[in-house]
């Protein structure tokens, strides 16, 4: 039986690719030929990255009548291209060089690449990949690079510990956090030139004074003037990178301000806080009508597994690919901290860390959230309800509990009867 698709074959009639490179780019358009004949007519350029040479470029794509500009996404050089053109106010599409694979058998040269992309372009066999508008851009900027400072911070502090491992300082083993008010007030005095282990006890404050004596067990080591003066480095770098932190902070609470009613309602998400929810309105957007559907969302995230199949049988492993590593991420702290939870998504995940793990646990619950996201952000009026962590029991009765356990107890082999007779 035939059915209708949703295939159209129009052409887009004005349409430029461009093959971008670090210091030069070259720019490929086709046009309608002249007389109405069908033939198309082409022009392929070569300009260097510089600003102006790019103005003069958009000035020739704006003569030629282009309403389409088409691109790969090659390192970051396609940022600034792609935000002078959306200036210029043409159609630009920002698409995966996966997608754009050139023939085989054929040379490739920068041309060549260029011609490609603008014949696949014009017969409309491209998918554009999302670009968020420039408000949520600036917001994931800051984000991103609050992101890397907090992993530069990390580090640093690792670094403390292996230096004072060295050192033979077994502060960390006593407090559960060496850089509390307790643990800089030590860590101070050591590159003061403080080494009595008692001394350095005394220092301790609150619920580390009951630790005095493992405190001065701790400090029995071999810290030496050269261990003090990477000390003293190590920890001016942590409270540099907490400075810069904080200042992220003050202009992350600035960015985000007409974006507050979106983090609030992604604020009711178990294991979602303020921070989260910032995040994921940074990599995500608060306009979700550019994902169709939330399966759109989430098989663009990369939290769905894959499909590949030959002669009827799935091949592959199913994974899910790799996708935005800073939403993945996200999702992924909080989906652990939704699975400390009493609520479904908690359920949910200690469900499937029991039977498959915590990593399959995590795609599992992240996916789940991806989906509310969606849901909340698509509708204004849609509020979060909690099914609750005995979901499952409501759900699944006795006997559907009792035939899937037979079916797992026959996939390791054991034959099972419901019948005492036999």
């Amino acid at each position: 039986m035939l059915e209708e698709t949703q295939d159209s074959d129009q052409i887009i009639q004005r349409v430029a690719a461009l093959d971008v490179g670090k210091a030069e780019l070259t720019c490929c358009v086709r046009v309608p030929g002249q007389g109405g004949s069908g033939r198309r007519l082409q022009e392929v350029r070569t300009y260097p990255t510089m600003t102006r040479s790019l103005l003069v470029m958009a000035d020739r794509l704006g003569e030629l009548g282009v309403t389409r500009v088409v691109m790969e996404a090659t390192s970051d050089y396609w940022r600034s291209l792609f935000y002078l053109l959306e200036a210029h106010g043409f159609e630009v599409w920002l698409v995966n060089a996966r997608d754009v694979k050139h023939l085989p058998g054929r040379p490739k040269t920068d041309t060549l690449d260029a011609v490609w992309l603008c014949k696949l372009a014009e017969r409309q066999m491209l998918r554009p990949s999302f670009v968020p508008p420039r408000p949520i851009r600036q917001l994931r900027d800051v984000t991103r690079y609050r992101a890397d400072l907090v992993a530069a911070r990390t580090a640093e502090k690792q670094r403390v510990e292996k230096l004072l491992e060295d050192a033979q300082i077994k502060l960390s083993v006593v407090a559960s956090d060496i850089f509390g008010v307790s643990g800089r007030a030590m860590l101070a005095a050591l590159i003061a030139g403080e080494r009595d282990p008692k001394v350095l006890a005394q220092l301790a404050r609150a619920r580390m004074r009951a630790k005095l004596s493992l405190l001065e067990e701790a400090f029995t080591g071999h810290f030496s003037d050269q261990h003090a003066f990477l000390l003293a480095k190590m920890l001016g770098r942590v409270d540099a990178l907490d400075a810069d932190l904080a200042e992220l902070d003050a202009k992350l609470a600035e960015l985000i301000t007409p974006f507050a009613h979106a983090v609030d309602r992604l604020d009711e998400i178990p294991g979602v806080g303020q921070l989260a929810a910032h995040l994921l309105v940074a990599e995500l957007g608060a306009d979700m009508t550019r994902f169709p559907t939330a399966g759109h969302l989430v098989s663009w995230a990369k939290f769905a597994p894959g499909v590949s199949e030959s002669a009827g049988n799935p091949k592959g492993s199913g994974s899910t690919g790799h996708g935005n590593p800073y939403l993945a991420r996200v999702l992924g702290e909080v989906a652990v901290a939704a699975g400390k939870t009493d609520t479904f998504l908690g359920e949910r995940y200690r469900r499937i860390a029991r039977r498959r793990g915590k990593r399959r646990a995590i795609v599992a619950v992240g996916r789940s959230i991806l989906v509310i996201v969606w849901h909340l952000l698509s509708d204004p009026e849609a509020h979060f309800h909690d099914l609750g962590a005995g979901f499952y029991d409501t759900r699944i009765g006795p006997e559907r509990a009792k035939r899937n356990h037979i079916r797992q107890l026959e996939a390791l082999g054991y034959k099972v009867t419901l019948d005492p007779a036999a």
